[in-house]
């Protein structure tokens, strides 16, 4: 297999790193890009001296994209905002910096271009989030027609923000809401299986200019989640139902906060189930087997459990 040069752009986060990595594992050069990139020499050391290297850059920045993309074989754009803040906003980030780190890329001469988006992205959707997702995602096609497209289900790992912000509620507060009843579906996505679909459409050129839909093996509704999150930290909570409009009255206050936990926009993706459509190409068709959540969860939640991992007996 060749050694390939691949860009970044969002690679300190989450899922960033178990991209970079992958691509250092098998001898690809990497540099990684992000506002703050610089600072992540964790990242730095996924591979051998000078094969990762870090770049401060912001997907609003045209001439510093131009030199990062530069040279590379395959541009990766990770970069996403859950929430708006400051300068933050949806459609920045979500639709105006796809649209021009693409062009970038193709005028470039990159090969493969590969633009993260997420289960849920559509035009018609009263969040604001996925509108923004979906015009990213026509953005990036436009500029680069043979771009490829992957929409995770709620990623979980390590260093999620799903699984571990619940586990610290629950650690602390005797009840936890369910919005909607907690009747929301979701399928949970491994984030080294999205890092594996990520390399593998590297790879590929059959992927170029398809959309792929990344669920982990089963569905669950966002109820059983947290049963099984309490399951798992061996403690017991009153699960509480939430009516939407309380909800939303909820985040309208929570949303004045710095890192608001819930946001009335946050509310509305919860009206509707997180899970690959009927129809969707997915892992079966890069060749992955996704990974149960019940297999991962106890290597990184020990910590939540009244003694951590040595902890033994029943929930508290």
């Amino acid at each position: 297999m060749r050694q390939n040069r691949v860009a970044v752009l969002g690679g300190a986060g989450f899922i960033g790193r178990y991209i970079v990595k992958r691509l250092a594992e098998r001898g690809d050069v990497v540099a990684v890009g992000g506002r703050h990139a610089a600072g992540a020499k964790f990242v730095g050391l996924k591979g051998e001296v000078g094969q990762v290297g870090l770049f401060n850059v912001s997907i609003g920045d045209e001439p510093l994209l131009r030199a990062f993309v530069a040279d590379n074989d395959a541009v990766v754009n990770l970069v996403g905002i859950l929430q708006e803040s400051g300068s933050q906003r949806f459609e920045a980030i979500h639709h105006i910096g796809p649209a021009r780190l693409a062009r970038i890329a193709r005028e470039a001469g990159i090969e493969r271009y590969i633009q993260m988006s997420a289960i849920g992205a559509d035009p018609r959707s009263p969040s604001a989030y996925a509108r923004t997702k979906a015009a990213g995602e026509a953005a990036a096609r436009d500029a680069f027609p043979t771009a490829t497209i992957l929409r995770p289900s709620v990623v979980f790992g390590p260093e999620d923000q799903f699984f571990n912000r619940f586990a610290a509620i629950a650690a602390l507060s005797p009840v936890l809401p369910l919005i909607g009843g907690g009747e929301t579906l979701f399928q949970p996505v491994y984030v080294g299986d999205v890092a594996e679909a990520v390399v593998r459409c590297i790879d590929d050129p059959s992927t170029a200019g398809r959309t792929y839909e990344l669920g982990g093996q089963k569905t669950y509704s966002m109820r059983a989640l947290v049963e099984l999150l309490l399951e798992e930290i061996r403690r017991k909570r009153l699960l509480v139902n939430l009516p939407f409009g309380a909800a939303a009255i909820q985040a309208r206050l929570l949303s004045l906060l710095p890192d608001a936990p819930l946001t009335p926009d946050q509310v509305e993706m919860l009206k509707y189930d997180n899970i690959v459509s009927p129809n969707a190409l997915g892992f079966e068709a890069l060749g992955i087997k996704p990974t149960a959540v019940e297999a991962i969860l106890p290597t990184y939640l020990d910590r939540f459990r009244r003694g951590g991992w040595y902890a033994r007996g029943p929930a508290a």
